[in-house]
C-alpha cells in the first residue's frame, strides 16, 4: 500500500471525527504521572494517554507489549511471539530512553538500559499512564521519550473472587485468580496468573542461515499482592509486592541444534507510609526494591541481575485555590550482580527535584526542576516549563519547553574487555557522559460532547548519543546525535453506543549528521479502532498501520552488518465480549485476523493468525 495515501486516509481519520475505539477516558479523571501530583487529565500540559481497567479487560490483550501498540506515538518491535524481546520506541526514542515505572518503581536492567515488558502480564495490572515527551525533570535518567507508568491492582469495595481461564491455538493456555476489597480501615488484593503457549520459531531460517526452525515456547507466572491500613482519615500505610517470572525459549543464527532459553524475573517489593499533615500537606515516604534478574541456559549461559534501592520522600502543597508546589528528596542505589565481572558493579543517586502546577482561571502554568548527583560520572540538571490556555469554549492549547538525560549502563561503562569468538571484542568504557536532550513540543486540544481531538508538533535534539565504534573492536563512546520531529494526531469518540479510537504519527526520526532513518522506527504509522455495544454484547475491531523501516543485521559470513529495509504492513484484530450475566463473562480474541506476513525485526518470525477464548468470573 503507498504510504502517502495511507498517510492521508490516517489524516483524514483524525480530522473528520466520525471513526476511531474504546470509551474515552473521562476528561477530569485524574492523573498523576504528568506532574507527580493529582491533576485532571484536561489540565495536563503533558500529552498523555490513560488505559484504565475496562480498556485492558475490552483489548483482551495477553501482556503490556502487546496492549501498548495501540497508544498513540508508540511503536513495538519483539523479536518473535509472546514473551520474546520487546524494544519499544515511543516518538522515535531508543527502549532504554523510555522509562517504565511500577506503582512508582523502577524495574530496569542497569546493564541493558531498558525495561523486559515482554514479561509483564495484564493479569495483575490495573491502570497505565503514559506521558509522552521528555519528563527527567521529574523522573531523572532514560525519560527522554517518555514514562509509561503500571499500576498494579488494588483492594476496592466488597471483598470479592475473581477468575479466569481460557485457551487458543500456538498451544495458548490461561489461567488466573484474584481475591481484593476493603473491609473497615483495611484495602487488600491478592492476584496471580499463568501464561503458557508452545509459540513459533523466533528466528526464520532463510534469512538467518542456521537458525533452529523448531517452535519457541513461553511459560510465565505472576503474583501480586497488596495491603493499605488507614491509621486514621490522615495517615495510611501501604505494602506491595510484585514479581513475575518468564521462561522463554530462543534461537541462535549458526546454530541449527541449539536449544537456548532465558528465564527472567521481575520483582518489586514497596513499603509507604501516606500523610495528610494539615490541610494543604501532604507527605509520602516510600522505601522500595526493584530487581530485574536474567539468567540465560544453553549456548552462551551467563547471569545478570540488577536491584535498585530507592528512597522517595514527597511533599505536595496546596498552596492556594488551583496552585500545587511539589517538593521530592530520592536516594537511588543500583547494585549489578553477574556471571561477568564488572569493573565496577554499584552506583548511588542522589536526587533533589521540585515542581509547580497552577491555574490562572483559563491559563495553566508547570514548572519542574530537578539535580541528579552520579557517584560515577557527575551530576546532571534537567527542567521542563508548560504553558496551557483554554479558549473558544472547547478548545485548548499548550506548549513546552525540556532537556533530559540518559545515564550511561554498566554494560556501555564496566563492561570487561571480551572475544564474542565471532571476531570481534567488546569493551566498556567508564569515561562516557550521559546522553542528552531537548525537547519542543506544543499542542491543540478539542473537547465536547464525547469527543477529543488532539494534535501535537514534537521536536527532540538528542546529543551525546552512546553508540558503538565499530566491529571488529567495539567500544562505546559519545559521539551521535538524533533528531526526532513530527505530528502525533489522535481523536476519540463516543456516538451512543459505538466507541472509536484513531491515532496517527508522523515523524523524522533521524540521524542528524548523516540523516539516515534510525533502525525499526517508521516515518508513519497509526491504528484505527470500533467498539459497539449490542447489549450484553460487546464487539471489537482494530486495524494497525505501519510504514516501511529500516534495519540491520550482523552477517556472520562477512562479520559486517548489512543494512536491509522492512516492508510496511497492516494488521486487523477482532475482539468479543459476552456477558452472560452479572458475574460471567465470555471473552474471545482474534489477532492477525488475515494472517498476514510481515517483520518488526530483520530475521525474526512474528505471530501468524491468533485465536483466543477465555472464560471469565468476578463475584
Amino acid at each position: 500500500m503507498n504510504q502517502k495515501l495511507v498517510s492521508i486516509a490516517l489524516f483524514g481519520v483524525i480530522a473528520f471525527p466520525f471513526v476511531a475505539s474504546a470509551e474515552i477516558a473521562s476528561l477530569d479523571e485524574i492523573v498523576v504521572t504528568a506532574t507527580r501530583m493529582p491533576q485532571a487529565l484536561n489540565k495536563s500540559i503533558a500529552d498523555t494517554s490513560v488505559l484504565n481497567e475496562q480498556d485492558i479487560k475490552k483489548s483482551g490483550a495477553p501482556d503490556v507489549s502487546t496492549l501498548l501498540r495501540s497508544v498513540p506515538g508508540v511503536e513495538i518491535a519483539q523479536n518473535g511471539g509472546l514473551g520474546t524481546i520487546s524494544a519499544i520506541y515511543m516518538r522515535g526514542t531508543n527502549s532504554n530512553q523510555v522509562l517504565v515505572l511500577l506503582d512508582g518503581v523502577r524495574i530496569n536492567s542497569a546493564t541493558l538500559g531498558s525495561t523486559a515488558l515482554e514479561h509483564i502480564m495484564l493479569d495483575s495490572i490495573e491502570r497505565i499512564e503514559v506521558v509522552r515527551g521528555n519528563v527527567s525533570s521529574l523522573y531523572g535518567s532514560e525519560a527522554i521519550g517518555g514514562v509509561i507508568q503500571l499500576f498494579s491492582k488494588q483492594g476496592h469495595g466488597a471483598p470479592a473472587f475473581n477468575v479466569s481461564a481460557g485457551a487458543g491455538n500456538q498451544g495458548a493456555q490461561h489461567m488466573a485468580a484474584g481475591f481484593s476489597g476493603a473491609m473497615n480501615d483495611t484495602s487488600f488484593s491478592v492476584n496471580a496468573g499463568r501464561i503458557k503457549t508452545d509459540g513459533i520459531s523466533t528466528m526464520n531460517p532463510l534469512l538467518l542461515t542456521g537458525a533452529n526452525p523448531d517452535k519457541n515456547g513461553y511459560d510465565n507466572t505472576t503474583v501480586n499482592a497488596q495491603i493499605k491500613q488507614f491509621i486514621n482519615s490522615d495517615h495510611a500505610l501501604t505494602a506491595s509486592v510484585f514479581s513475575t517470572r518468564g521462561n522463554s525459549s530462543y534461537d541462535i543464527s549458526g546454530l541449527p541444534t541449539a536449544i537456548n532459553n532465558i528465564i527472567a524475573n521481575i520483582d518489586k517489593f514497596s513499603l509507604a507510609s501516606d500523610d495528610q499533615i494539615n490541610e494543604i500537606w501532604h507527605s509520602q515516604l516510600r522505601l522500595s526494591q526493584g530487581t530485574d534478574d536474567s539468567q540465560t541456559f544453553g549456548t552462551y549461559p551467563g547471569r545478570f541481575q540488577t536491584r535498585s534501592n530507592q528512597i522517595a520522600w514527597q511533599n505536595n502543597l496546596k498552596i492556594a485555590p488551583g496552585q500545587q508546589l511539589s517538593f521530592s528528596v530520592e536516594n537511588l542505589g543500583q547494585a549489578v550482580t553477574s556471571s561477568t565481572l564488572f569493573s565496577q558493579t554499584s552506583r548511588n543517586v542522589n536526587s533533589l527535584l521540585g515542581g509547580y502546577v497552577g491555574e490562572y482561571g483559563v491559563q495553566q502554568v508547570q514548572l519542574n526542576l530537578r539535580q541528579d548527583r552520579y557517584s560515577d560520572f557527575g551530576t546532571a540538571n534537567t527542567a521542563l516549563l508548560g504553558y496551557g490556555v483554554s479558549f473558544a469554549d472547547n478548545w485548548r492549547a499548550t506548549a513546552s519547553i525540556s532537556n533530559a538525560f540518559k545515564a550511561p549502563t554498566f554494560d556501555d561503562m564496566y563492561w570487561p574487555f571480551a572475544d564474542y569468538g565471532f571476531g570481534y571484542t567488546y569493551a566498556g568504557n567508564p569515561n562516557l557522559k550521559p546522553e542528552r536532550s531537548v525537547n519542543k513540543e506544543a499542542g491543540l486540544h478539542y473537547a465536547a460532547n464525547g469527543q477529543r481531538v488532539d494534535a501535537v508538533y514534537f521536536d527532540n535534539r538528542i546529543g551525546d548519543l552512546i553508540v558503538g565504534n565499530g566491529l571488529p573492536a567495539l567500544t562505546y563512546i559519545n559521539i551521535s546525535q538524533a533528531k526526532i520531529n513530527g505530528q502525533e494526531l489522535s481523536y476519540a469518540g463516543d456516538f451512543g453506543d459505538t466507541h472509536l479510537r484513531a491515532s496517527a504519527t508522523f515523524q523524522n526520526p533521524c540521524d542528524a549528521t548523516t540523516g539516515q532513518i534510525l533502525a525499526r522506527r517508521a516515518r508513519a504509522f497509526g491504528r484505527f479502532g470500533v467498539n459497539q455495544d449490542i447489549g450484553a454484547v460487546n464487539l471489537g475491531a482494530e486495524v494497525r498501520y505501519s510504514g516501511v523501516r529500516q534495519d540491520a543485521y550482523y552477517n556472520i559470513n562477512t562479520f559486517a552488518n548489512t543494512a536491509v529495509t522492512l516492508p510496511g504492513y497492516q494488521l486487523m484484530s477482532l475482539t468479543a465480549r459476552y456477558q452472560i450475566d452479572k458475574s460471567l463473562s465470555l471473552s474471545a480474541r482474534a489477532g492477525n485476523l488475515f494472517n498476514r506476513s510481515y517483520s518488526e525485526v530483520y530475521g525474526y518470525n512474528t505471530p501468524g493468525r491468533t485465536l483466543f477464548v477465555g472464560l471469565n468470573y468476578q463475584q
